[in-house]
C-alpha cells in the first residue's frame, strides 16, 4: 500500500543531516532548520556523514548534501576505510543503502553543469541551487518530507553512480 502524502506544514518533528564542506553553508542551514523546528545534524564532508549514518542511534529522515565536496586530504581507497571521502551523489548512494528511506537532497552552486558531470538527470533528486532563500531551503525538505520515500533499486556491483535507479 503507498505510503500517503502528508502536508508539508504539518512537518517539523523530522532529522536532517547536512553535509557540505562550506562550514557557513552548514551553519546557515542548521539556523534555518532548527528555527524550523527540524532536528539537525551536521557533516564537513562524506566521510563524517557515512559515520552518523552509521553509528546515529535515531532517525535521519533527511539528507541534504553539496554535490561538489573536495577531498579534505589524499587518501587511499582500502578495505580498512569503511567511511571513504565521496562526491555528493555517492555519499546519497551510500548513505540510501545505510538508512533505508531515507530522503535526499542535493545542492550546489553551478547545477547544470554538476549534474551533468556526474552523470545525473535534472529532475531525478530534489535538488538546491546555490545561493538559496530561507524560504526555499525550508519549503523544499518539508515538500521532500512529505513524499513518500523513493525506493532504491541497485543494479551492478553498487560501487559507481551509475549502479543505481532512484525510481526504478
Amino acid at each position: 500500500m503507498p505510503e500517503q502524502q502528508k502536508d508539508p506544514s504539518q512537518i517539523v518533528s523530522a532529522t536532517v543531516l547536512v553535509v557540505d564542506d562550506e562550514p557557513s553553508i552548514v551553519k546557515l542551514c542548521k539556523t534555518l532548520l532548527e528555527g524550523a523546528g527540524f532536528a539537525v545534524l551536521e557533516a564537513d564532508g562524506s566521510s563524517g556523514a557515512l559515520k552518523l549514518c552509521t553509528q546515529h542511534e535515531g532517525p535521519i529522515d533527511l539528507l541534504l548534501t553539496d554535490l561538489v565536496m573536495p577531498p579534505p586530504a589524499f587518501q587511499l581507497s582500502s578495505t580498512s576505510n569503511q567511511f571513504p571521502h565521496v562526491n555528493g551523489h555517492q555519499l546519497a548512494v551510500r548513505a540510501a543503502m545505510i538508512r533505508s528511506g531515507l530522503r535526499v537532497i542535493l545542492m550546489s552552486g553551478n547545477p547544470d553543469k554538476e549534474l551533468a558531470n556526474h552523470g545525473i538527470k535534472r529532475g531525478t533528486l530534489p535538488f538546491l541551487a546555490k545561493p538559496f532563500g530561507n524560504d526555499d531551503l525550508v519549503n523544499l525538505i518539508r515538500e521532500v518530507l512529505a513524499q513518500p520515500a523513493t525506493a532504491l533499486n541497485r543494479s551492478g556491483d553498487g560501487n559507481s553512480a551509475d549502479a543505481v535507479d532512484w525510481f526504478g
